[in-house]
């Protein structure tokens, strides 16, 4: 099933309700980094993310930090444009970082 790339009004609308996530400057893509008490909670946190992101069969790109993860999501198959599925992604992760003691 095709995806739709989101308007700018419904990308602003949507970020709106991921306060630490942000547009980057050519607005193809949104992000957000998570710091964690030690690296094993960060990489902990990172097999939680890629299952998430097998679940939805949406990828991001996913770095591993001493104890931070970062993301950055579009989606390739709408030509590199955000589409709700990457805000789909954003809010999976969002309800999963508190438990993971991410901020």
């Amino acid at each position: 099933m095709p995806v739709e790339p989101l308007s700018q009004k419904d990308i602003e609308d949507r970020l709106r309700e991921l306060p630490g996530w942000s547009l980057s400057d050519d607005h193809d893509r949104i992000s957000r980094s998570f710091r964690l008490a030690n690296h094993f909670a960060a990489t902990a946190m990172v097999v939680h993310v890629a299952q998430i992101q097998e679940e939805l069969g949406h990828h991001s790109d996913l770095t591993l930090g001493y104890n931070t993860i970062s993301l950055s999501v579009n989606t390739h198959d709408a030509g590199g444009a955000l589409t709700a599925l990457d805000f789909q992604l954003a809010h999976r992760v969002e309800e999963i970082a508190s438990g993971h003691g991410a901020g």
